[in-house]
């Protein structure tokens, strides 16, 4: 096991050396940089520019050099903890990220686990009453929840909760408290609002866990060694969770290489909608303006989630599952 854990710790490396040169490539291939950008904006505006302190700025933070000493600059940079300055906020991206990420984990915390307290109950319900009505209606719900884009179901919401109670949904807190420091008033102000992005949010992730959990389940509850469980009169309910289930929750660990990176990142378009105060928003901005510190920093940090998610994924599958082997190759 620990020889396994260093060897994939040791591939990790080339792994995110060459993600980050893509996403510098992917940032680097439109036309222009964030200083044109911002320079076309300004004559839409019909404002003056000046284009001295621009060449300045882009002297400043090496925009004149070619790409290739850009990216070792960057790279070392974020080696020694220095993610670089955000030309969009005017901050070092460190603090720029730093008041939306603990917001964007809540959000995706609480989120994940509505889904799970959700989930796991009706999935173990309709698997174990296949073909009941409380099975074909939870399974008509899961439908409903998957179909219905995020986006639109805040929209939705927005609109009946305009209508019905003459409220506005939108943001992670009242109005007053955007830009305050936190205190206790603030948090509970976020607590008053937060449940409103997680049941929108959570709502596709909980009708697709359903599915595949009760899929996984009536695949488990049809083979031998349930049956013979069964017949050695084994309580119904330990039947159940000592095998059957522990067998069908490899589906939920192949799944935490992607649950770590959507915490940070949260539902992008979801967060538009509601204008939340979380990252996702952030990091399609800084896409659009090609802030490019700010983007390639965001999307290097969820790269690194992403391969850490991975081998925790596979690590966590050879403890649930006796089946599956880290060294590979077939077993005698």
């Amino acid at each position: 096991m620990l020889r396994y854990i260093i060897w994939r710790i040791a591939v990790m490396i080339p792994t995110l050396l060459l993600i980050s040169a893509l996403i510098f490539i992917i940032i680097e291939l439109p036309p222009g940089d964030y200083f044109e950008s911002y320079a076309a904006e300004l004559r839409a505006m019909g404002e003056g520019v000046d284009m001295d302190k621009l060449e300045a700025l882009r002297a400043e933070y090496d925009f004149d050099k070619p790409p290739v000493v850009r990216y070792f600059h960057w790279l070392a940079g974020m080696l020694q903890g220095d993610f670089g300055y955000s030309f969009e906020y005017q901050l070092p991206v460190s603090d720029v990220v730093g008041d939306r990420l603990w917001l964007t984990v809540l959000v995706s915390f609480v989120t994940i686990v509505f889904t799970w307290v959700i989930a796991f109950p009706i999935g173990m319900y309709s698997a174990t009453h296949q073909y009941s009505w409380g099975d074909y209606g939870l399974t008509f719900l899961g439908l409903i929840g998957i179909a219905i884009p995020n986006f639109m179901l805040a929209l939705i919401l927005m609109y009946f909760a305009n209508i019905w109670f003459g409220t506005s949904i939108g943001h992670l807190m009242d109005q007053q408290y955007l830009g305050e420091p936190m205190s206790w008033a603030k948090a509970k102000s976020i607590l008053e609002h937060i449940w409103i992005p997680v049941i929108i949010i959570g709502t596709a992730g909980t009708a697709g866990m359903i599915r595949r959990l009760r899929a996984n389940l009536l695949d488990e509850l049809q083979k031998q060694y349930v049956m013979t469980a069964r017949a050695k009169g084994l309580h119904p309910f330990k039947t159940l969770v000592k095998y059957p289930m522990r067998m069908a929750l490899n589906f939920f660990m192949s799944d935490i290489g992607s649950i770590l990176p959507a915490i940070i990142s949260g539902a992008e378009i979801t967060a538009i909608v509601l204008s939340l105060e979380t990252t996702g928003p952030m990091l399609i901005k800084a896409l659009q303006s090609q802030d490019m510190y700010l983007a390639g920093s965001f999307l290097m940090f969820l790269a690194f989630l992403t391969v850490i998610g991975v081998l925790i994924s596979d690590l966590a599958l050879a403890l649930l599952d006796p089946r599956i082997r880290l060294q590979g190759g077939s077993t005698k």
